[in-house]
């Protein structure tokens, strides 16, 4: 037997519920695709970008046969370029494994596989009984059931899994997963929430104490910093110079220009580059305290053009490439925008 706020959520989705192409297959490579991509990204802006990934790569075997270059380059623009990693190391070890995992356990050895997306791809492609506890999911349930408990707490994250657990119709997992992810991101929003329609009200206990916009509660604990950064775009009779940022830091495995080393004068930094310091041609700054946010730093960046007739000496780590093979690169979205400079 169904719980009532199971039921409304069903009956709900049946009405509401977005069509989405990777609810329409079984598929697991499909499921996990999209469940990947729109881990930190909006729906319509993951839609193409699994769209892309499913003609280029159709199955797991050919993705894990991809270059993590062309990975990386396909995946560019959506940010968090970690995810893009862990899918191809994780599309590796499916085909390592011989077949798709598929209980929830299995799921979650792979790379960048969480609880979330784990039981996300074991109820929809499985039918494994498997609740999601994503921040659709803890937004509706703190709010309707009135829980005060901080979703990003270790006691908020048990509580809220066992609960969703315990909701959740055996039977009928997928369909009740992505109802309830649906209900949050249609219904029951961050913001502005549709209470006066909403078919889950006369239960719900923030609308009655007057507490939705105070649910879910969310312990502050982002340190946002600052940093700054000196780019040198290099012109030499058709080619640049770049390099693949190394691990560690952000951007990990992205192409980016010669970057001058924090705490380095920019005019030193060009000298040390050339023999004849003489001869050595002018810088043209083409942005200045270029800004940049990220989830947890704010990024100001000087972006320089330099342009020569011959050669500098790079700095290790670099390559010349021509210019015209520069859209072949993986490159942050930050210097994407920064090349837009480029006379």
């Amino acid at each position: 037997m169904y719980s009532g706020f199971a039921l409304t959520l069903l009956k709900w989705f049946e009405e509401y519920g977005r069509e989405l192409p990777w609810r329409d297959t079984r598929d697991p490579y499909a499921i996990w695709l999209s469940e990947i991509i729109l881990q930190q990204t909006r729906v319509q802006q993951g839609w193409a970008y699994w769209e892309r990934f499913m003609q280029r790569w159709p199955t797991v075997d050919q993705l894990a046969a991809a270059s993590e270059d062309d990975v990386l380059r396909l995946w560019q623009g959506l940010g968090y370029y970690s995810r893009a990693r862990n899918l191809h190391t994780a599309a590796r070890q499916i085909v390592q494994m011989g077949a798709f995992p598929r209980t929830f356990d299995q799921l979650r050895q792979l790379k960048g596989v969480g609880d979330y997306t784990a039981a996300a791809i074991a109820s929809m492609a499985f039918d494994q009984p498997t609740a999601v506890v994503d921040g659709n999911v803890y937004r509706v349930l703190a709010r309707h059931f009135g829980i005060h408990t901080p979703i990003n707490s270790h006691e908020g994250k048990e509580e809220f899994a066992l609960l969703a657990q315990q909701l959740l119709p055996e039977d009928e997992a997928a369909t009740y997963n992505q109802a309830i992810m649906d209900f949050g991101a249609i219904q029951c929003t961050p913001h502005s929430p549709k209470c006066i329609v909403c078919p889950l009200q006369e239960s719900c206990l923030a609308l009655r104490s007057g507490m939705v916009e105070q649910l879910p509660v969310k312990l502050q604990k982002v340190n946002v910093k600052e940093r700054r950064l000196v780019y040198i775009y290099i012109r030499c009779n058709g080619q640049t110079a770049i390099r693949r940022r190394g691990e560690g830091d952000i951007w990990q495995g992205l192409w980016e220009p010669v970057l001058v080393e924090e705490g380095e004068s920019v005019t030193h930094f060009v000298q040390t580059m050339f023999q004849d310091t003489s001869s050595m041609p002018s810088l043209k700054l083409l942005k200045s305290g270029f800004r940049h946010v990220l989830t947890h730093r704010i990024l100001y960046c000087d972006f320089y053009l330099l342009q020569s007739e011959t050669k500098p000496v790079l700095p290790n780590g670099y390559r010349w490439i021509d210019e015209s093979e520069l859209d072949k690169y993986a490159l942050p979205r930050m210097v994407e925008l920064l090349l837009q400079a480029l006379c």
